[in-house]
């Protein structure tokens, strides 16, 4: 499809206000979309449906559900898009930084009490634009961010989100499950060597040891990286594999109440973090930190990609994949607003001005693209 074409039917949808998504997993040229038939809500709590889900932080909230069956599908092939629109400047300021620090330091004597072993605290902030495109806004978050899943959805019973996240929940291809921990932040700079504290080692540790734990009853097999250091956009983490067979007898739900929220967004132990969140974080975090995705969609791929094996080739696999990303590096849209959600993960040995100035970063980081 053309590339005119597409967004042509993007911006018809939007101005209809008719549910869609369009969206890029990372290290791709393919975007794809997803554009609703009609205007009903439609949710899942099983997970058993095929579509592209978008699930909230607290899953006693509702899971909206774009299903397969109800969405035209429209895919386009490009390395970049192209801009042509004028900036605007959005001003950052200081406003809820006493509170940040003050319920990030309740959080570190918490932890010190030995009630947690990590806490991610997170805070909102809001900007005003006087005009928004939010498709300009994703064809920038395309050409930037070409590591990270970047998206636009939007329901008119819901709302409208875009981000950029670097964080793969999990991903299911048939039986094999791969998930990956990531923690740990840092700006990136061309010219200084980058190095990571004990801190910051200790939180990926944390994240990696809870993934392991979690699905453990549910997989076989399971396979750990070694930490690399990974790029989102300005930004730098620290990032492990973990790689599983699921067993037969497990259910995708199963699998996603194991695994989220991660304690890359929530903390641990999971519950305890979790009621910490909900009572003292005062905003609610809504999709912010929940997930989005591929949901039980199939695909056939050959038996074997031999080509002189021509009996062979002549047998498909047919799998069920699930593609699901933490929503992170995202920013909602409302009344000419923007909506801003940055958090940053609280251990023992946190400094609250440091978490502060950790969210001013990520913060920048979706500025840089709205701007």
């Amino acid at each position: 499809m053309a590339v005119d074409t597409f967004f042509e039917a993007l911006e018809n949808q939007y101005s209809n206000q008719l549910p869609f998504v369009v969206y890029s997993r990372p290290i791709n040229s393919i975007i794809k979309c997803w554009l609703q038939t009609d205007d009903t809500l439609y949710k899942t709590t099983e997970f058993s449906e095929s579509g592209f889900v978008f699930a909230p932080f607290d899953l006693e909230n509702d899971s909206v559900l774009l299903p397969q069956d109800k969405c035209k599908q429209f895919t386009l092939e490009t390395s970049h898009l192209h801009l042509d629109e004028e900036k605007q400047k959005i001003f950052i300021d200081d406003s809820g930084k006493e509170e940040h620090l003050s319920i990030v330091s309740k959080g570190i004597n918490f932890i010190k009490s030995g009630e947690l072993d990590k806490v991610v605290l997170s805070r909102q902030v809001t900007k005003p634009m006087d005009t928004i495109n939010p498709l300009d806004i994703f064809k920038r978050l395309f050409n930037t961010y070409k590591n990270a899943m970047v998206y636009c959805w939007y329901h008119p019973k819901v709302g409208l989100w875009l981000g950029a996240t670097p964080e793969l929940l999990f991903k299911v291809e048939g039986k094999r499950l791969t998930t990956i921990s990531l923690a740990g932040t840092q700006p990136y700079s061309e010219t200084n060597e980058v190095s990571w504290t004990h801190k910051e080692y200790e939180e990926q540790q944390i994240v990696t040891d809870y993934i392991a734990k979690q699905i453990e009853p549910y997989t076989s097999q399971i396979d750990i990286s070694g930490v690399d250091t990974v790029r989102a956009g300005n930004l730098l983490h620290l990032k492990t594999y973990i790689i599983s067979l699921i067993k037969d007898d497990c259910s995708l739900k199963s699998i996603i109440e194991a695994l989220h929220p991660t304690p890359a967004v929530c903390g641990f132990p999971k519950q305890e973090a979790k009621d910490f969140i909900l009572n003292n974080e005062n905003y609610n975090r809504g999709y912010y930190t929940g997930f989005l995705g591929e949901l039980n969609l199939k695909s056939s791929k050959p038996r074997n990609t031999n080509r002189r094996n021509v009996e062979n080739n002549a047998y498909t696999v047919l799998k069920t994949e699930s593609n699901f990303y933490v929503n992170l590096r995202c920013a909602q849209i409302k009344d000419n607003k923007v909506l801003i959600y940055v958090g940053g993960g609280i251990t023992k040995d946190s400094i609250a001005e440091n978490e502060w100035e950790e969210t001013v970063n990520k913060t920048k980081t979706i500025v840089n693209v709205l701007s």
